[in-house]
């Protein structure tokens, strides 16, 4: 299974289609556009159905050898679909990727997307298996640093071109957030005067997008200014803003903070250990303020307090996201709320 980047792709399934496609690494929207091409790909070739599973905990992996071997009710060819969300199938899966993976049939793709696989993943028999076998789609997280050639790559797909000072200016702005450059390429394709897009022009697209605005209220957290985060919060809600955007702004930045903390208590220096974690120049100083603040064990607290506020916004707590966001917010800015006691009873489902 030769290593392909998301980009070599497309060529790829020109000349072949493989039998089986693993599709792995941390990025959302560059995952999802791999799995999306070769399904296309796929359908292109008589592949009219597709069965989806989720190899979770209680998944019987028994499924993925009955669905290989069932005849397809409505088309020839049939895409299996396997969510493997932890990249570890265990003893059991492992042994049904590899029977899989001997005899793969010639009527099914095989399409399975795993989060990031490390090193002993990598040097599994099942894994090894499938290298035989298919492909490996390898996906790797844009670097602050390569950030703005991809956004002006998506920009020439998108048939415009934009000044240098106008891409550095989207990439300050969506700061990692793939999807978001996506949407906003979208919008400006409709503003562009003749395809060109100068500062002035990107300026303008972007400055009053709500989006940018949850970034304003990370920064005002992490700076440590509980009463403006505060206002942006309520703001944010008024304007009818969803609280999983907000979420997902928030509970990226604890993780870069425990990241940089633990690489720091590794005996890294700070700019190093946040270079790493790909945080901006700008922004190093209000990460190295909000660590000024937070103890490792407050940071672990706080994350596990945004896992809780996830399964609330998803329904799975009896609980009022927005009243936890504020007081997420508040922690992050330094207005201390939080105790043991009641954290472990709000976290109850």
């Amino acid at each position: 299974m030769p290593k392909l980047r998301p980009e070599q792709l497309a060529a790829a399934l020109t000349k072949q289609l493989a039998p089986i496609y693993l599709v792995s690494g941390d990025e959302p929207l560059l995952i999802q556009e791999a799995c999306d091409s070769i399904r296309a790909a796929a359908r292109k070739q008589g592949f009219g159905e597709r069965e989806l599973y989720h190899a979770d905990s209680n998944f019987e992996w028994g499924q993925l050898l009955s669905a290989a071997n069932s005849l397809s009710l409505f088309a020839e060819k049939k895409i299996i679909e396997l969510r493997m969300p932890s990249g570890k199938p265990g003893d059991k899966g492992g042994k049904i990727l590899q029977e899989y993976a001997q005899s793969p049939a010639p009527d099914n793709l095989l399409l399975i997307v795993t989060e990031k696989l490390d090193g002993a993943a990598q040097k599994s028999k099942w894994f090894k298996a499938l290298e035989d076998a298919g492909q490996h789609i390898q996906v790797w997280p844009i670097t602050a640093g390569n950030l703005p050639r991809w956004i002006g790559q998506r920009l020439q797909q998108a048939g415009l071109q934009a000044d240098p000072d106008a891409i550095e200016l989207l990439a300050s702005r969506i700061e990692g957030n793939l999807l978001a450059a996506v949407q906003e390429i979208e919008k400006l394709k409709l503003l562009a005067n003749q395809g060109r897009i100068n500062y002035e022009l990107m300026a303008s697209a972007v400055a009053d997008s709500a989006r940018y605005d949850v970034f304003g209220l990370t920064d005002k957290a992490l700076h440590g200014d509980a009463r403006a985060a505060v206002k942006t919060l309520h703001g944010l809600k008024t304007e009818g803003t969803e609280p999983i955007t907000i979420l997902w702004a928030i509970t990226r930045d604890i993780r870069i903070l425990i990241q940089v903390s633990q690489a720091v208590g590794q005996g890294k220096h700070f700019d190093w250990a946040a270079k790493q974690a790909g945080v901006w120049d700008k922004r190093q100083p209000l990460i190295k303020a909000a660590l000024n603040r937070l103890k490792p064990a407050q940071l672990q607290q706080l994350l596990r307090k945004a896992n809780g506020i996830d399964k609330a916004i998803k329904g799975m707590r009896n609980a009022e996201p927005w009243d936890e966001l504020l007081d997420l917010v508040l922690n992050i800015a330094g207005v201390q709320s939080l105790h043991p006691a009641n954290e472990r009873l709000s976290l109850k489902i």
